[in-house]
């Protein structure tokens, strides 16, 4: 039984273009119980693999976590096959607002102790207690209630480019992070005020909104579909649109343009820019945001010391990444102390919680 690819990214990436057909980008996600994870898993990627389905899918006793993309052929066979599924019959899919037919190139399909990394035990309080689902006109309507808290549930990196009008943006690297240091940051406000809530999909708001409501938050809302599903919904309405930015995304695009305003900047010479790159250096592999003219000065590298290691013998390239691994130390998101623009966003969360009137 075949559970890998047989192609490298780049062979893949020349089929798509031979094949010259549209792929769709979706995301999708589900809480329910999953008795045996690994045999789930086996199911779908069987399944998937003859749809040509390729994406990063993570399957865990509570639910399933998917992003990936299906050829647009194929969306009917795919759709058939998750409504053959009786917990995801049905089941809201993310469709990006901007396709790329090379968002991903693999199809992986992982089992994971949890579908998202929130650090909590969950026997603790009741997951099935959630916060109120919103849809985008009351999400702009509860934007403007001076009783509200919105908070951006993701990450630094991500919100950098891209953020609600208003909203508290923490500077965290990891989703866990964020849960303690919010509570810690709005513990005054538990019943005075409405704890508002967004994400990217909603996946993490919806661990979140229980979390947040066992911890004695009273009026607690999250934006259902997350920013995805908002866009959407504000250009299909007519709505005013209130995200400022790009949208940060977990695939080869990085990030989908909502609104044309650039708010964040380059790392490396503070000019006006909003696209994430990896070095160049693999042993590095550092994301951070690069305009053109520095991508093009450093040779797609954060450092002058990355860019001298590229131009070495590639044995001498592997040399030196050898015993590093592929473990996150040598991932980080945009940390690094010769990056002199990096935004200080702990500064911007300590100044919103002091001077902003609705907290």
């Amino acid at each position: 039984m075949q559970l890998y690819n047989t192609l490298s990214a780049k062979e893949r990436a020349e089929l798509i273009a031979q094949a010259g057909k549209e792929r769709l980008t979706i995301s999708f996600y589900k809480y329910a119980k999953i008795e045996n994870p690994e045999i789930f898993r086996d199911h779908l990627f069987l399944t998937w693999d003859t749809l040509d389905v390729l994406g990063r899918i993570y399957v865990a006793h509570e639910g399933i976590n998917a992003q990936l993309s299906v050829p647009a052929d194929n969306f009917n066979l795919f759709k058939n096959h998750l409504d053959s599924i009786s917990f995801l019959e049905n089941v809201r899919l993310n469709i990006a607002i901007e396709h790329d037919n090379f968002s991903f190139l693999k199809l992986k399909v992982k089992v994971r102790d949890k579908i998202v990394a929130d650090g909590l035990n969950d026997e603790t309080f009741d997951v099935t207690n959630k916060g109120i689902h919103v849809e985008a006109e009351q999400f702009n309507e509860l934007m403007d209630d001076p009783n509200v808290i919105l908070v951006d549930m993701r990450n630094h990196y991500e919100s950098e480019i891209g953020h609600f009008k208003n909203a508290m943006t923490p500077d965290v690297d990891t989703f866990r992070e964020s849960l303690d240091i919010i509570e810690a940051d709005l513990k005054d406000h538990k019943e005075d005020k409405k704890l508002v809530m967004y994400c990217t999909g909603g996946i993490r708001c919806e661990k979140a909104s229980a979390y947040y409501k066992h911890k004695g938050f009273k009026n607690v809302y999250q934006l259902e579909g997350g920013i995805i599903n908002y866009v959407r919904q504000v250009q299909a309405k007519g709505l005013e649109n209130k995200f400022i930015g790009k949208n940060f995304v977990f695939d080869e695009r990085r990030s989908e343009r909502i609104s044309g305003d650039v708010i964040a900047h380059c790392h490396q010479c503070g000019e006006p820019a909003d696209l994430h790159t990896n070095c160049a250096n693999e042993a590095c592999h550092l994301l951070f945001i690069q305009c053109d003219a520095c991508k093009e000065k450093m040779e797609n590298c954060c450092s002058t010391h990355c860019q001298e290691i590229i131009h070495l013998p590639y044995q001498e390239q592997k040399a030196l990444r050898k015993g590093q691994g592929n473990s996150n130390d040598i991932f980080n998101k945009g940390r690094a102390g010769h990056l002199p623009y990096k935004k200080d966003l702990r500064n911007i969360f300590e100044n919103f919680k002091t001077t902003n009137s609705k907290v």
